[in-house]
């Protein structure tokens, strides 16, 4: 093939790229343009989002203050003898309840017996002397007018009389403290309470240095706590105005009450400098020995109760990087997002709002991951859940018409 019919065939094939590029880009392209309009039409228009709403309610709301604190025994008792001798036996069981006045401990009581008895005898004996000297004074005082006895001599009996008379007194006294040390030999318990381990057996000696149990008391119980010192002024108006402040104990792992009953005794006379806390001591009956010395709770102490104070649900208040806020409920029902500022927490499940709602608007609880200012809603109350979709709107969603979607 010549030159000139290569180049006149290149020329053709370029020509006819060029008319089909040119047909291709005139082509009339409404009814495609048009379907894409329409199907971005029906995927702008959304459902509405099925969300749980809860209006804003007024009610009465305890105002709490909460901190450590640590179960003390309301007495705690170290048994120790006071005289020295050999441990007969011990009469209580360790870990047991004991009460007041009943006898825990017995020590070997013949040396004690033996000197009471001895101290017994002696007054007797001066007991008997003190009497032949009250008669021989008795008759010298009938001698002595008639002059048939000295003045001396009867001054001398009147003195020995009144010896006597005093030895006669310090018998007594020491009859009355080997009474004593020999009742000591009995050990008694001195106060209700529950006995620990023993720290001494029988056949031991035991002098006034050994510990043979320590009680404790745990009814009533003492919960002793610290709060900022920022918090006085409150607690000690609260205690001024209404008497005996309430408080509770938690558990330290889930804060349920574990006991409640409790009652504000003392609020510490100082401030502790170097924590910047001031001591309380609270009281508990523990009749169920809900309370163990040595325990760990957390303390919840009511100073206060807020009347009508505006309550929602805790899961309604979301935290954003201006603060907190909800999802408001608009009489079109679409959501805003108003900010609110908590004031406390209200049980478990609620809080008090300071500020940014009303009584009766309706926050949205549940289903806030899904909305966005504007968004429109289908508002449930707790526990309602959406009707169930049509056969005709089931039917429309498989061919792409927008169906729920949001359910």
């Amino acid at each position: 093939m010549s030159r000139f019919w290569k180049i006149a065939l290149v020329v053709l094939v370029v020509l006819v790229l060029a008319v089909v590029g040119l047909r291709l880009m005139h082509k009339p392209g409404g009814q495609p343009g048009q379907a894409n309009a329409q199907g971005q039409g029906e995927e702008g228009k959304q459902p509405p989002v099925p969300v749980t709403v809860v209006p804003v309610a007024r009610q009465d709301v305890p105002v709490y203050l909460t901190a450590l604190g640590t179960v003390q025994a309301l007495n705690t008792v170290a048994i120790s003898p006071q005289v020295s001798g050999r441990l007969i036996s011990l009469e209580f069981a360790e870990g047991q309840p004991v009460k007041k006045g009943q006898v825990l401990a017995q020590i070997d009581p013949r040396t004690f017996q033996a000197t009471y008895d001895q101290a017994t005898a002696r007054l007797h004996q001066d007991q008997a002397q003190l009497a032949t000297a009250k008669a021989n004074y008795s008759r010298s005082q009938e001698l002595g007018p008639k002059g048939y006895i000295a003045k001396q001599d009867l001054d001398a009996l009147r003195n020995t009389v009144r010896q006597l008379e005093a030895t006669l007194a310090s018998d007594q006294a020491q009859i009355r403290d080997a009474e004593v040390q020999l009742g000591y030999t009995k050990v008694v318990s001195p106060i209700d309470g529950l006995a620990g381990i023993r720290g001494v057996d029988p056949g031991n000696v035991v002098t006034t240095t050994s510990t043979i149990v320590t009680l404790t008391q745990l009814h009533p119980i003492n919960v002793m706590f610290n709060l900022p010192e920022q918090n006085l002024d409150m607690v000690r108006q609260a205690a001024m105005g209404e008497g005996e402040l309430s408080v509770a104990a938690l558990a330290r792992d889930d804060a349920h009450v574990i006991a409640d009953g409790g009652v504000l005794k003392v609020i510490d006379n100082q401030i502790d400098a170097s924590t910047g806390t001031f001591r309380l001591k609270s009281e508990f009956p523990n009749q169920k020995n809900e309370l163990w010395p040595g325990q760990f709770v957390n303390v919840r102490l009511k100073v206060r109760t807020v009347g009508g104070g505006l309550v929602i649900p805790a899961q309604a208040v979301q935290r954003g990087p201006d603060g907190d806020y909800v999802y408001l409920l608009q009489k079109d029902d679409t959501v805003k997002m108003q900010p609110v500022q908590v004031a406390q927490e209200v049980g478990d499940s609620a809080v008090m709002i300071a500020s940014g709602l009303t009584e009766g608007q309706r926050v949205v609880t549940e289903g806030q991951f899904r909305l966005k200012p504007g968004s429109k809603v289908n508002p449930l109350k707790p526990g309602e859940v959406p009707p169930a979709p049509t056969k005709e709107e089931l039917e429309k969603a498989k061919k792409g018409g927008g169906g729920r979607r949001g359910h």
